[in-house]
């Protein structure tokens, strides 16, 4: 015992702390270096929790490819035996899909499964394949297309038969965003 308080003594010793400081003194830091530490835990924790970006886009090309044939999470998580929870987190990249289980999700949803990893991101292949903005604007179609938005806008516009109505959309749309830009 004398040893333990020898120790205690000399390690607030060495934070500057005498045998006369106040207990106050004493607790406050020790709060202070426990909360410290704690966040230094969490924060550790936290990025080791960011998803990978390889699971995000997997999950995004099965929820896109979900969206547009009409499926909800509860029928596909029907079809595998799971929830549709879980089906949430593979569609956010929170959770990793096993090989057996994307072999089967690709059954169901009538896509071969290298469908989920067609369009990676330089990002996630190699940055020297591309350029960082080409990279940025890339995902940022990808994760348009996966939106509900994305995938009306793109089921209802390849429902029309007529090139000039198409091209005329188009351009509808440009000077639309020009417009936005402009403002």
């Amino acid at each position: 015992m004398v040893a333990s308080g020898w120790l205690v003594e000399n390690s607030f010793r060495t934070r500057g702390f005498s045998a006369h400081s106040s207990l106050y003194e004493l607790k406050n830091t020790t709060r202070i270096m426990t909360n410290a530490a704690t966040l230094r835990r969490k924060q550790k924790l936290m990025s080791s929790k960011n998803p990978n970006p390889i699971d995000v886009h997997v999950g995004n090309r099965v929820r896109m490819r979900r969206m547009l044939i009409g499926m909800s999470q509860e029928r596909l998580g029907k079809e595998l035996g799971l929830t549709f929870q879980q089906i949430q987190k593979y569609e956010k990249g929170t959770n990793r899909i096993s090989a057996s289980r994307l072999y089967r999700m690709a059954q169901i949803l009538g896509v071969p499964v290298q469908y989920f990893f067609e369009d990676l991101p330089a990002s996630v292949t190699s940055e020297a394949e591309q350029g960082m903005a080409e990279a940025r604007n890339h995902t940022m179609i990808m994760d348009f297309l996966g939106s509900s938005e994305g995938l009306q806008l793109n089921r209802h516009f390849a429902a029309i038969k007529d090139a000039n109505v198409r091209r005329a959309v188009v351009d509808l749309v440009r000077s639309l965003a020009r417009a936005e830009e402009e403002a």
